[in-house]
């Protein structure tokens, strides 16, 4: 498995789950984004970065990191044009980071989560691979064919969705449900919830400067 960075945002996030995340070997630099601080702050865990408006984040806790841990602070105002987990995945990519998590970026807000899902075609144009995951999902943008095994696969499910217009000429082989030639449109849930048939699944669809689809790998 490839290094990896780690943003923790202010969603929900589940204790046992994200700290497996930031203790595994692989991951190896962390940026926390405004209220996901806390949660780092709370379990001794310091990050490389912070970034945020910091008006949802108790001022004594950055000044903590800022005075006397050093870590260096990107504070913004909070009247800005982009979300703290935005500003934190552009600094993760200007920083050369390629393998990209993000914790904290689901919860009981569908308004945040859409737009945790939409800001991922940022890290997809920069080349580079980003993940929203909690302990039930993880969720990434593709723009052409990927093979996902069932040995490697997050949970037993998967879902895809088009991001924005329709894709032509998309197939799953190796599926509980196949598709062959099919048109996914935005529009329907055809593609919700499938299963594996096989060790192997394979998406394949053509690419083209607007075929990105949202791939969903889901468990209870």
């Amino acid at each position: 498995m490839d290094k990896y960075t780690v943003i923790v945002s202010g969603g929900t996030i589940e204790e046992e789950f994200a700290l497996h995340v930031l203790n595994d070997e692989h991951m190896e630099f962390v940026i926390a984004a405004d209220s996901g601080l806390m949660f780092l702050y709370e379990h001794h865990v310091e990050p490389d970065y912070i970034v945020g408006d910091f008006d949802s984040t108790p001022e004594e806790m950055v000044s903590y990191y800022k005075e006397q841990v050093n870590v260096p602070i990107r504070q913004f105002d909070p009247v800005k044009d982009f979300s703290d987990t935005e500003i934190a995945l552009r600094l993760a990519l200007s920083l050369g980071r390629k393998k990209i998590l993000i914790l904290g970026g689901t919860g009981s807000r569908i308004d945040h989560i859409w737009s945790n899902v939409q800001i991922l075609k940022i890290a997809l144009d920069a080349g580079a691979e980003a993940f929203l995951v909690d302990a039930h999902n993880r969720i990434r943008l593709i723009e052409h064919g990927i093979t996902l095994r069932r040995e490697e696969a997050f949970g037993p499910y998967f879902s895809v969705f088009p991001l924005g217009t329709t894709v032509e000429y998309f197939s799953i082989k190796g599926a509980k449900y196949p598709l062959t030639d099919h048109t996914l449109t935005p529009y329907d849930s055809l593609c919700v919830s499938n299963e594996y048939a096989e060790d192997e699944v394979e998406i394949t669809f053509p690419k083209t400067l607007s075929s990105i689809v949202v791939l969903m790998e889901t468990r209870d």
